[in-house]
């Protein structure tokens, strides 16, 4: 563990670098709330915490930034969230007091509010839909072999899915399928949502598909990114700009990403340590929605490992609570 003094210069070192990007000195260091000695000082320590590898000197810099095992110790022990300003707090109260509608369009719309409220990519992942009740149902012949199942969940989801078939089958087939689904499955919930036999197997084959897949649709969580015009921003190189922004686009990786940060018992990921390699000059701030103690969702922000990790924490923290009670609300 880090002395006290060590530990004031590195904390002065790690804010100052957030905030500016730029290489920190010795003399400014010496300068800063907390560590008032010399410069000369300040040096020798700046060059212990290099050496046990908390900073790093770039090229030929005299100044030092912080390494992603400087980052870690800022946040496990340096940095607490802290309170959102009331600016902030006001934005994200009027926005969840009076978002409405459908939830994807609402999914969408908070992953927005925190991107411009952090200046980084952001993520929602959604509830799945599976446990949503069924408002209405319908399927529509196109073709012989292809019709479409339309299901109205009580979320505010619209669920739309195609689906084929091995034979061609009639409209009046299909209608009738449509007509049983409706009948039997409205106000059922979507994982509960096998039909009794309509009594005939064509009509039952095609309930069996729409149903097949109206439940592989509930099953997928929702995604939502955010704030992807910032990263180009965030980092000076190109080809870490286009990592980035390639692998914020497979939902299936950013998904599994979080999931993985929370199982760790971890609110923050650096560099490095979330295992995507094409991210490693990124930290991921998460916190899993909660909803009746149950975890259905979650919410965080990607950007540069010199983020600023106590406002990030903090956004994200109060996002994830006002959409947990918002979702909670709909439920109800």
């Amino acid at each position: 563990m880090l002395d006290e003094r060590k530990t004031a210069i590195l904390r002065a070192i790690v804010h100052e670098y957030i905030a500016t990007a730029q290489p920190v000195g010795s003399t400014h260091i010496a300068k800063a709330s907390g560590v008032n000695v010399s410069s000369a000082t300040v040096r020798n320590e700046m060059a212990v915490l290099e050496q046990e590898g908390y900073l790093v000197q770039p090229h030929t810099s005299a100044g030092r930034i912080p390494t992603d095992k400087g980052y870690r110790l800022f946040v496990d022990t340096l940095a607490a969230p802290g309170p959102l300003d009331t600016n902030t707090s006001q934005r994200v109260g009027e926005f969840f007091d009076a978002t409405h509608g459908r939830l994807e369009e609402m999914l969408h719309q908070t992953s927005n509010l925190l991107a411009q409220l952090t200046h980084h990519a952001s993520l929602v992942v959604g509830p799945a839909h599976e446990r949503s009740v069924i408002r209405s149902v319908q399927v529509v012949g196109l073709s012989a072999r292809v019709a479409v199942v339309v299901a109205v969940l009580s979320n505010g989801t619209v669920e739309n899915e195609t689906i084929e078939f091995a034979r061609d089958m009639s409209e009046l087939r299909v209608g009738a399928a449509s007509s049983h689904l409706q009948r039997v499955l409205t106000g059922r919930a979507l994982e509960h949502g096998d039909s009794p036999s309509s009594g005939d197997p064509e009509v039952d084959e095609i309930c069996a598909a729409a149903q097949s897949a109206l439940l592989g649709a509930g099953q997928r969580e929702p995604v939502f990114v955010g704030g992807t015009s910032v990263v180009a921003q965030s980092f000076d190189a190109v080809d870490t700009v286009r990592q980035v922004l390639q692998t914020l686009e497979q939902q299936y990786v950013m998904v599994s990403l979080v999931r993985d940060v929370l199982s760790r018992g971890l609110s923050v990921a650096i560099g490095t340590e979330h295992g995507v390699e094409p991210l490693a000059a990124c930290s991921v701030v998460v916190a899993p929605v909660v909803v009746d103690g149950e975890h259905v969702g979650t919410v965080g922000v990607l950007g540069p490992t010199r983020m600023n990790y106590p406002q990030a924490l903090a956004t994200v923290e109060v996002v994830s609570e006002r959409l947990g009670k918002h979702l909670g609300e709909g439920a109800g």
